[in-house]
């Protein structure tokens, strides 16, 4: 089997490692049949999509739709080296996975708006699957609703022309969506269960994600949290596009 890759952005290593982690362990991949490049860490590597399964993006601390002027040195580099990798994604509609900063990277790309009219706290939400969700093999075995984890200060206000929306929530009315026949992005996080989300809001506590003083408020609740569906996305994924 060919491996998958993962492209990174978390500075931070214990975030990037969870990360890491808990993307292979859910997509039942062994270590070697997930390579990584962390882009915030240096200039991207030439890759080849031929070497490769599918391609999965991680979450961020990096905001799409932030001013430019807000925007680091390293924000512009990554941005920059992403699109010219999205553009050849898109034209062979290759398999792709964005969690999270993958609906600010695929969205943008493609034509949708981006912006914070949709940000949503930390915490478990219901994430309900349209019609074309359910029928997606991507969501395979999962129920209709089922809650997830998400905290983001952005998200699609308006979808890239020919996307088809696969799942909302209450609060954000694209919570995944489709380009093509193989590139998904999910608002939510996939790979994050309550260990998970415990550890990474412990990372980023200033974040701006909530009150660093509530930071026991928000571990409790989402410590009370029954997320154990989302997972499946990961191993479906695999699953679809292992080759």
């Amino acid at each position: 089997m060919k491996p998958f890759l993962l492209l990174a952005t978390r500075s931070d290593d214990a975030a990037a490692q969870g990360e890491f982690d808990a993307i292979r362990r859910f997509a039942g991949l062994e270590e070697h049949e997930l390579h990584r490049i962390r882009l915030e860490a240096g200039p991207m590597p030439a890759v080849d999509l031929d070497d490769y399964s599918g391609i999965i993006v991680g979450g961020s601390p990096f905001n799409t739709s932030d001013p430019d002027h807000e925007k680091s040195a390293v924000q512009h580099r990554v941005e920059r080296e992403l699109a010219s990798l999205l553009d050849d994604v898109v034209a062979r509609d290759f398999p792709f996975l964005g969690a999270c900063y993958g609906v600010g990277t695929l969205g943008v790309r493609t034509g949708g708006v981006v912006d914070r009219t949709y940000g949503e706290p930390v915490g478990a939400v219901p994430i309900t699957l349209s019609d074309e969700g359910r029928a997606d093999p991507l969501f395979d075995g999962l129920p209709s609703t089922f809650d997830a984890f998400v905290g983001h200060k952005e998200a699609i206000r308006t979808p890239p022309d020919g996307a088809v929306v696969l799942a909302s929530s209450p609060a954000c009315p694209v919570q995944a969506f489709r380009v093509g026949r193989n590139l998904y992005a999910t608002q939510f996080h996939p790979e994050l269960d309550v260990p998970g989300i415990v550890a990474r809001v412990e990372i980023y506590r200033h974040a701006g994600y909530f009150p660093p003083h509530e930071l026991g408020r928000v571990i409790d609740e989402v410590s009370g949290a029954v997320v154990d569906q989302p997972p499946r996305i990961l191993a479906n994924f695999v699953r679809i596009y292992a080759r």
